[in-house]
């Protein structure tokens, strides 16, 4: 692996929406660097970064990928993200090493929702950022609409640093306003281009743009307002010296123009990226802390400092095994030093540093600070570690954590598969952090939860391909309860038995009652006079808790009750923490059944951006699901719906939206409290919970 001076690193990440053409734009950058020699499609399995065959199959990245080139002597890493909301976390991560995001937007369609939530997490990390409106080449293609909307939504210090020349079919280039040059690029996805003159019927378009980008590369810095306000312009080395500091500084975007399928809008945007956006030496330095303290402590990109790093993502292949992603800080990772893994307490070592090209690798034997590298096979190394010298320890920040939004059951179809999936899930969960594996005892089923239905059909599908295991997917579990609307006093439990030898006896009297929503299970003791002995009340609740697990309607959990113990009686010989247990539990059973039982189902809040057109069929949707919209909001050129709706209603939520909004929608959702089924659905819920159950018989 050719070796490069820090300050001859450039590391982009390309970051926004699902169909916004980030991978062809990779690709694009790619064929120009001439890494690769022709352009890469995904749809003909030739794309570098979407080589997955899940990828493929729905011509979508699924999982980051990274691949690089040469450009005017500098090495060019690109990290081709995910848009879709399912995978975004992953998108989130690798924006932690990246030291450019290049923000892809649709010039058809302008912001969306993943393009603000990627917006979000670069201004979160003060990440400078560059823009490119993709797709000049489609029907209704807008640039200046696009600048419009992007500046309106995300940021005033958005400003176009080209003028397109035509649009839709006849796009073909475009005009750098600071040099004054015109880009007409040929159309048959070779990337070539030439040089020519501004076109006559661009001039005073040109004119008025340059004028605006002076404007906004002046109001970027304070010397250059002063400067500009006493010349009345910039010359176009100061324009493009406070071009490059604004863009390092954050307080400046410039925005760019292409068609990356027909290859179109490469060389500009490079030259850019090369010139005048951050190396790792001109970020800030990294704020670590010493494991256990607070103090904060600061890592520059220096070779000859510490080595630190941390890993932003891990590969699994069930042939090559754990491929583990990581940014080195500071200092210089080395084979025959190997690294302390500072998160799990451990010494690693490995026979290689390998420089990722999609699937492909190249080898070394040194990284030094801002490379962004991968090693194979370590033990204990996992997502978000942190790893340093072991005489000079220190800790990163923890990478952003989720709460997964659907949960689906999975039964594997042959008792080969059932063997393998207990070591084919964690392998999984090595690679994908958002994924969480849980088992439902009474069920008896393995419970696999994750970010929307489409990860979970990926994860499926990775299961099949990488270790061969079956699996049917069913309909999600919802954790229904079961609570009370009714009182009951002075019911009996009473367990007797008598086998010969010593007996079992316990008898407890006990009310119970219903609680508000939330309040779970509280317990009161008021027996005075012992008639149950002060050591055997506890085993009144615990039988209690026991047989509350559960409920008499279709076995779900019961909540929000009370129950009083209020008398009893005891034997001296015969009673025993166990008798008493069984007491409290047909108590609790004998008690229920007069307490008028019910059905809970959780309620989740749900927030959706959809575009303006689509709201009034969004809002009817959530209507028929028995949801109750709670308000509305407005951004640009999408609406905001917050609602509450029934989880049951919303399983497959992600996929219907699609369909409403054509993929122009979005929605999170997250739990909110539990309410009261409606009686006409209970019966229903009742006979497909396939849960029959029937009290204990104790002779």
């Amino acid at each position: 692996m050719k070796k490069y001076e820090t300050a001859a690193l450039r590391n982009i990440g390309l970051v926004g929406h699902a169909g916004t053409g980030k991978t062809a734009l990779g690709e694009m950058l790619l064929l120009a660097m001439k890494a690769t020699s022709k352009l890469g499609r995904t749809a003909d399995q030739t794309s570098t970064f979407d080589y997955e065959p899940e990828e493929i199959k729905r011509e979508s990245s699924i999982s980051p990928a990274i691949a690089g080139g040469e450009w005017k002597k500098a090495r060019v890493t690109v990290i081709d993200t995910p848009g879709d909301a399912n995978f975004f976390l992953d998108t989130h991560n690798c924006m932690t090493v990246m030291d450019t995001a290049v923000v892809v937007v649709s010039a058809v369609d302008g912001v969306q929702v993943q393009t603000d939530k990627a917006w979000s997490i670069a201004e979160e990390l003060a990440l400078p950022r560059v823009v490119f409106v993709n797709k000049m080449d489609r029907e209704r293609a807008d640039f200046d609409a696009a600048i419009e909307d992007l500046r309106k939504n995300l940021s005033d210090k958005i400003v176009a640093v080209q003028v397109p020349i035509g649009s839709e079919d006849k796009f073909e280039g475009m005009v750098d306003l600071l040099s004054g040059k015109a880009y007409r690029f040929a159309k048959d996805g070779s990337g070539s281009f030439q040089v020519v003159d501004v076109p006559a019927e661009l001039k005073d378009r040109v004119a008025e743009a340059r004028d605006k980008l002076i404007d906004g590369i002046a109001a970027s810095d304070d010397a250059l307002t002063e400067k500009y306000l006493e010349q009345g312009t910039l010359s176009e080395e100061e324009a493009l010296q406070g071009l490059r500091k604004g863009i390092v500084a954050g307080t400046f975007v410039p925005a760019f123009c292409g068609a990356s399928t027909l290859a179109i809008g490469a060389a500009p945007l490079l030259d850019l990226v090369v010139g005048s956006c951050p190396s790792p030496v001109d970020r800030p330095p990294r704020k670590v802390k010493r494991p256990g303290s607070e103090e904060v402590l600061e890592r520059a990109a220096d070779p000859a400092a510490p080595f630190c790093g941390q890993v932003f993502k891990t590969l699994v292949d069930q042939f090559t095994g754990r491929m583990t992603l990581l940014r080195v800080w500071s200092g210089t990772l080395k084979t025959e030093t190997g690294f302390y893994n500072v998160t799990r307490g451990a010494r690693e070592r490995f026979n290689a540093i390998l420089w990722l090209q999609g699937k492909k690798q190249e080898s070394g034997t040194e990284a030094g600070p801002g490379e962004i590298v991968a090693v194979a096979k370590l033990k204990e190394t996992m997502t978000g570690d942190s790893l340093a010298e072991e005489k000079d320890q220190v800790v990163f920040p923890p990478l952003p954590a989720v709460v997964p939004a659907i949960t689906f059951a999975l039964r594997p179809k042959t008792k080969n598969d059932e063997d393998k999936i207990g070591q084919a899930l964690p392998r999984l969960l090595e690679e994908d952090s958002t994924l969480q594996v849980s088992h439902d005892t009474e069920a008896k089923e393995i419970l696999l939860s994750g970010m929307g239905q489409v990860h979970i059909e990926v994860t499926v599908e990775k299961l099949r391909r990488k270790f061969g295991v079956e699996v049917d997917l069913l309909p999600p579990k919802i954790p229904y309860r079961e609570t009370i609307k009714g009182r009951a006093q002075n019911v009996e439990g009473k367990h007797k038995k008598q086998t010969g030898g010593r007996g079992q006896f316990g008898v407890a009297y006990l009310n119970m009652e219903p609680l508000p929503r939330g309040s779970g299970f509280e317990f009161v003791d008021q027996i005075v006079g012992g008639a149950i002995p002060r050591q055997w009340i506890p085993s009144v609740e615990k039988g209690i808790v026991a047989a509350a697990k559960r409920g008499p309607l279709a076995g779900f959990p019961v909540v929000d009750f009370r129950v009083t113990v209020i008398d009893g009686k005891y034997h001296d010989v015969d009673s025993s923490d166990m008798s008493f247990q069984l007491a409290g539990s047909k108590g609790f059973k004998a008690a229920i059944k007069q307490c008028k039982p019910t059905l809970l189902e959780p309620i989740m809040n749900v927030e959706i951006v959809c575009p303006d057109e689509c709201m009034g069929d969004v809002m009817g949707d959530i209507n028929q699901r028995r949801g109750r919209v709670l308000g509305m909001d407005s951004k640009g050129r999408m609406q905001v719906i917050k609602a509450q709706a029934p989880m049951s209603e919303m399983l497959r939520y992600s996929s219907d939206l699609r369909q409403i909004t054509g993929g122009r929608g979005a929605f999170t959702m997250g739990f909110s409290h539990y309410d009261e089924v409606p009686a006409q659905l209970q019966e229903r819920i009742i006979q497909e919970s396939g849960r029959k159950v029937e009290e204990e018989e104790e002779e």
